[in-house]
């Protein structure tokens, strides 16, 4: 894994480099546990990374909504539209 590559030459560096590291791990696996629909949840995390994160994208924002131009080759818009649901449905309730 690319992880055990070590680019600095001081300990601290390498520390704090794993450290965020197994953070991103940690909120991608999170993600796809609890935020993904079942479509979904069966991805690797390679697969997470490469069709969501790494996917090109054009985010237009006008007065009252924010719209964001994917181009469906990796993720169709009603999966999109799923996967934002429930990243929404992860906030805590009011009060």
């Amino acid at each position: 894994m690319s992880w055990t590559r070590l680019f600095c030459c001081r300990f601290a560096s390498n520390q704090v480099r794993l450290a965020l590291f197994v953070l991103a791990y940690n909120v991608a696996n999170f993600l796809r546990r609890f935020a993904l629909p079942k479509e979904v949840s069966a991805w690797s995390l390679s697969s997470i990374q490469l069709k969501l994160v790494k996917i090109g994208a054009k985010v237009i924002s006008h007065a009252r909504r924010t719209i964001f131009q994917l181009a469906e080759v990796a993720v169709s818009e009603a999966l999109f539209t799923k996967m934002l649901a429930r990243i929404h449905g992860l906030r805590h309730a009011p009060g």
